[in-house]
């Protein structure tokens, strides 16, 4: 919705923001002055360790050492293939539900589910069921298609990181799809009605209707969607290969290194990862005010 000069001086505007400003303000101290020690031990101040001088050189360590690297590569590659294997389905499924207006009730429902369902639930679960002796590998079995759990696919603490793309893919398609639903309810319905009235073929519709109605939300949600997968610890950690490591795993394991001299490494890599995230978070906040623009509500 729009916000006016008159709304944000309205008594109501002025009274929720008395009320909601001492938890921001706690939550400003905390963030801020975690991010701030944080920044400090990054930098070498570490006196536990001996270490009081500030230097760049454990950010220039990380950035220079080739397991960051590796570790980099690997987390763009699963945040980029989720998001975006999430991005598609949820297009081609909000496209297709989109329609069923007199079931939104229970389209909503469904969908909801999974967005009540924790990350590291889902990732127990992929265990148990994707593993070579899971409940997948074994049906498969008892269907005669291979003759052991030997035969299965690696797809837990693989090279691929399959198992992690499923659990945010799983994860991630309702909350975009919701998204762009919500988009086409709006306004897409119309201007499809309008695309057919005109004759227009149903790649037309999607490519000059669809799509450039749902580009600024679908934005928003994907770059909210990668920063979360990219950011994310416990999926990777569960199950994700020993190396390379996915950087917030890679991160944990030089901050609770028994040598107090990786910490501060550890930390600079959390660091970085935190400011990849804000740059996600910073982008998809304009795809939000691109939206509002066009009178679509996020």
């Amino acid at each position: 919705m729009h916000t006016d000069a008159r709304t944000r001086t309205s008594p109501g505007f002025v009274a929720v923001s008395r009320m909601v400003a001492p938890a921001l303000v706690v939550v400003m101290i905390l963030f801020g002055g975690g991010l701030g020690l944080g920044l400090v031990q990054g930098l070498g101040h570490l006196p536990a360790a001996g270490m009081q001088s500030l230097s760049m050189k454990h950010f220039a360590n990380v950035l220079g050492d080739p397991d960051f690297l590796q570790s980099l590569g690997l987390t763009l590659y699963v945040a980029l293939s989720s998001t975006a294997i999430a991005a598609a389905v949820s297009i081609v499924m909000a496209t297709f539900l989109v329609s069923l207006s007199e079931k939104s009730r229970l389209i909503h429902f469904i969908f909801q589910i999974p967005l009540t369902v924790p990350h590291l639930v889902i990732a127990v679960a992929m265990v148990f069921m994707l593993t070579p002796t899971g409940l997948i590998s074994r049906a498969i079995i008892n269907l005669g298609l291979i003759d052991s759990s030997a035969a299965f696919p690696l797809l837990v603490n693989d090279r691929w990181s399959i198992a992690i793309i499923l659990t945010y893919v799983w994860k991630e398609i309702p909350f975009i799809t919701l998204m762009i639903l919500a988009v086409l309810r709006r306004s897409g319905v119309e201007l499809l009605e309008v695309g057919r009235t005109l004759k227009a073929g149903r790649w037309q519709r999607f490519r000059y209707i669809t799509l450039p109605t749902i580009s600024p939300s679908l934005g928003a949600a994907s770059l909210i969607v990668f920063a979360y997968t990219f950011g994310a610890f416990e999926v990777p950690f569960l199950l994700g290969q020993t190396y390379p490591m996915m950087l917030p795993v890679w991160a944990y394991k030089n901050y609770s290194d028994v040598d107090l001299l990786a910490r501060p490494e550890g930390i600079a890599t959390g660091l970085i990862i935190a400011a990849i995230v804000v740059v996600a978070v910073v982008f998809s906040q304009l795809f939000t005010q691109m939206a509002r623009r066009r009178g679509v509500v996020l």
